[in-house]
């Protein structure tokens, strides 16, 4: 256990209201891990004197803090800290306080004992304190995360997780630097069958105000999904349509037969588009295959 280390990684964008507690709940986290613990603090661009309380610890041993001049997004943070990480496991947690990062030890010797790719520690505890705005928009995106993947993930953009750092590297140039990072990596680990595990975990209420824009960063979390999807099974994403559009095209011919006795070119042009999404979906299937 001893030669076995774990590097944490938090991002930290205008966390002045909670940083400091953030920083000295980890300092005893890591006096009492049996394991190595390098603690990686990326200040991504902080302009409300985050910077001044991070300056503090920076001369603490295996405690970095690294910093980007602008800020760049929650995935850019996370992989600055990933890249520079040296143990072969890393954990991610927020830095506002919410996440009970004491149960990190307890989560990382469940990873060792059984092997796991990435374990989650996943929102669904007895105190959990989402704000309700965005308890729809996540509803919805569990939903299509979960047709797209083929499982029920209790919890798809969890900021608490742990995961063997050369499995994450395999996917690094497809994670993007937004939060969908997190939602991300969870469809790319499914899709190649990495063994994950979910554990129930509470959630405090945040200190200070979200990063999080509610419609913007929910829409962009869609594009994602598809847009991973499609990197790994297309036609999870190319069947549905087609079937959409041939089966409007013949229902409309059908009825139009009947009534008219004749086929507009409206229904010809969706039945063909069927068709050639189908053509695309089996294509880039094939080219996935190959790859």
């Amino acid at each position: 256990m001893n030669k076995i280390g774990l590097t944490l990684i938090v991002p930290v964008y205008n966390e002045v209201s909670a940083i400091k507690n953030t920083i000295d709940n980890l300092e005893k986290l890591k006096s009492g891990m049996p394991v190595n613990l390098e603690i990686i603090i990326v200040n991504d661009g902080s302009v409300d004197g985050t910077s001044d309380i991070l300056n503090t610890f920076k001369t603490r041993k295996d405690f970095y803090v690294l910093n980007h001049p602008l800020n760049r997004g929650y995935g850019a943070a996370l992989k600055t800290g990933i890249k520079a990480a040296k143990h072969s496991y890393i954990a991610i947690t927020d830095a506002d306080d919410t996440y009970p990062n004491h149960r990190i030890p307890e989560f990382f010797d469940e990873v060792l004992k059984n092997d796991y790719a990435m374990l989650v520690g996943a929102r669904t505890g007895e105190n959990v304190n989402i704000p309700l705005i965005r308890k729809p928009p996540k509803w919805l995106i569990n939903k299509l995360v979960n047709y797209m993947t083929n499982e029920k993930v209790p919890d798809v953009n969890s900021g608490m997780r742990i995961m063997k750092k050369d499995v994450v590297n395999k996917f690094l140039n497809i994670l993007p630097d937004g939060f969908s990072f997190t939602t991300t990596i969870t469809i790319a680990m499914f899709s190649e069958r990495c063994p994950i595990k979910y554990i129930a975990i509470d959630y405090k209420k945040r200190k200070g105000k979200s990063k999080i824009r509610p419609i913007y960063d929910t829409l962009n979390f869609f594009r994602l999904i598809i847009r991973t999807t499609i990197f790994f099974d297309p036609l999870k994403v190319f069947l549905p349509i087609s079937i959409i559009l041939l089966a409007t095209g013949f229902t409309l011919m059908v009825i139009q037969a009947i009534l008219y006795r004749n086929v507009s070119t409206v229904s010809v042009i969706i039945s063909l588009g069927g068709i050639q999404v189908l053509g695309i979906g089996i294509l880039a299937d094939l080219i996935v295959n190959k790859r």
